[in-house]
């Protein structure tokens, strides 16, 4: 293999001088030379005779075609550009090589998988018109020579979004795992239910949709003005909508892990089937304000039923090894003044309410484990006692993901103070609402997923890190792609990138590039020339 690169080195007259392409993320390695590849009006993508090979070539021709208008074919085996299968274990199921010579483009890899994201790398050397939706003129569709070796630091790399608070249609779905598959993340996290409404069809319990998807109203800007709309809203997607932007998903190797909130953030559920909470005779109403209520599940068996038959139809829906259940902000207030539930607490010898949560989170954990699943929890999940197959999201700092990686828990990441995209962006006096905090795009980038705490081995249970998307104050997918790009953006090269190869001022020079590329995909990321076009939530004080 070193005598390989050295061929091909010298064979493209190798200059450190020339400028380096501006990819994000940014690979593990990459040598460029002098000259260029042109692709011609009649070049051909060759790939493996496979179905997802050849799907990745389709998409790659797509792209190309739809901006050049050219009419790129796809054929089996060697094209100008090839995919090519490689045996090297080194690249790992998502890794790959491109080489780029007078020949033509190589990219080599073990999997379509890896294949895909060599595909990405490859539009990102083409000009930045090739994210173009319509035909751009007077374009040289010319690629450096260059020459990519890339594999990414974590394996897994997510954004979340949170449909619970405010809805966002399926369309834009598809749009946000475009998105995630551009910059190489590999992970849609699906928030689906919570106080202020439920999003998923459940077949079995149609009214958590035609009752609990719907609330009377919604505040008016900020939590602080305690001031509301009047206006009822809802939304929720069919399993059919779901089936369908699943397999979008799919086609661009994103895995998508749907969320049911349990046994907190329940009110929703609640609103639609009362005899579930603590006090059946209660008149629930699906949230209307934001932050946290009282209102959780109460852990009969009855209520086991249902998350259970819930479960198994999420299950049914997503092949995602993942089921994210929640297990955060459980107010224990109705626990401690239920006689059931104290009642419970003794039956079953735990030590308080938050053994009670511990219960429940290890019941719904067994049950998820019997269908061949395993569950991820918000790090409240820790509290009395985790659950022995449970994955922790870690979001209250670092310290919830240390101390699940010590008891050799896998961990994801998530601290709210470095990948909370709800959180300013910049002076809040400038911007539309946030719920609060401030996390600019330096802080986002500064961050190391891999705390120093833990040993070497103890950081192999540090899968990744995923950036947070809570939808309290975003009303609109406009909104959501104005707080979540660029910082999105960097959480993804922190995820891709290994630690010392990053570097926030040649990531800004990147990004500069990069955002041209966005403009053509029509992103309403932070200063992009299309803000003024949108409507935000500004204070009601103003």
């Amino acid at each position: 293999m070193k005598r390989f690169l050295l061929t091909v080195l010298c064979s493209l007259w190798f200059c450190t001088t020339w400028a380096q392409p501006n990819i994000i993320p940014k690979p593990t390695q990459m040598l460029v030379a002098k000259g260029e590849w042109t692709l011609g009006a009649k070049s051909k993508i060759g790939a493996p005779a496979d179905a997802k090979w050849t799907k990745v070539a389709e998409m790659l021709a797509g792209q190309i075609n739809k901006a050049s208008g050219y009419s790129l074919k796809t054929v089996k085996g060697k094209g100008d550009i090839s995919l090519v299968l490689s045996s090297d274990a080194s690249l790992g199921e998502e890794g790959y090589r491109l080489l780029s010579t007078p020949k033509g483009v190589t990219i080599q890899a073990q999997t379509a998988k890896g294949a895909f994201y060599g595909m990405q790398s490859l539009l990102q050397l083409l000009p930045v018109e090739v994210f173009s939706p319509k035909v751009v003129s007077n374009v040289k569709w010319v690629v450096p020579y260059v020459t990519i070796k890339d594999v990414p630091r974590y394996s897994y790399r997510g954004l979340m979004l949170d449909v619970g608070r405010h809805f966002m249609p399926a369309e834009f779905v598809k749009k946000y795992i475009d998105l995630i598959a551009l910059h190489k993340q590999n992970q849609f996290h699906w928030h689906l239910t919570d106080d202020q409404g439920w999003r998923i069809e459940i077949k079995k319990y149609p009214e958590l949709t035609t009752i609990g998807s719907k609330r009377k109203e919604t505040m008016k800007g900020h939590y602080s003005d305690q001031k509301y709309d009047g206006t009822p809203y809802g939304g929720f997607y069919t399993q059919a909508e779901i089936k369908d932007v699943l397999k979008y998903a799919e086609d661009r190797f994103v895995n998508v892990i749907p969320e049911i909130e349990l046994p907190g953030h329940a009110l929703a559920a609640l609103t639609a089937y009362p005899k579930l909470g603590n006090n059946p005779d209660k008149i629930y109403e699906v949230g209307t304000k934001w932050g946290v209520y009282d209102d959780v599940f109460m852990p009969r068996e009855e209520t086991f039923k249902f998350l259970e038959d819930v479960l198994t139809e999420v299950i049914d829906l997503f092949p995602s090894k993942y089921i994210h259940i929640g297990g955060d902000e459980c107010p224990k207030t109705q626990w401690k003044e239920s006689r059931f539930a104290q009642d419970l607490i003794k039956k079953e010898n735990l030590k308080d309410e938050h053994g009670l949560q511990s219960y429940v989170i290890k019941r719904i954990d067994k049950f998820v484990t019997s269908k061949g699943r395993r569950i991820i929890g918000w790090d409240e999940i820790l509290e009395g006692g985790l659950s022995p197959n449970a994955t922790v999201m870690s979001w209250r700092g670092t310290e919830g993901g240390i101390a699940a990686a010590k008891e050799e828990h896998d961990v994801i990441m998530t601290p709210n103070n470095f990948v909370y995209l709800d959180h300013y962006q910049a002076d809040a006096k400038t911007q539309p609402i946030a719920i609060g905090g401030f996390t600019d795009l330096a802080e986002s980038y500064s961050y190391d997923p891999t705390p120093k705490e833990l040993t070497a081995e103890q950081s192999k249970h540090i899968l990744g890190v995923q950036g947070n998307v809570w939808t309290e104050y975003m009303t609109t997918s406009d909104y959501v792609e104005y707080m979540v790009f660029p910082r999105g953006i960097a959480i993804a090269e922190t995820g891709w990138t290994a630690a010392d190869k990053k570097d926030f001022a040649d990531f800004s020079k990147r990004l500069e590039i990069h955002k041209k590329r966005l403009d053509y995909l029509g992103v309403n990321y932070f200063g992009a020339p299309i803000n003024d076009k949108f409507q935000y939530n500004w204070s009601a004080k103003k």
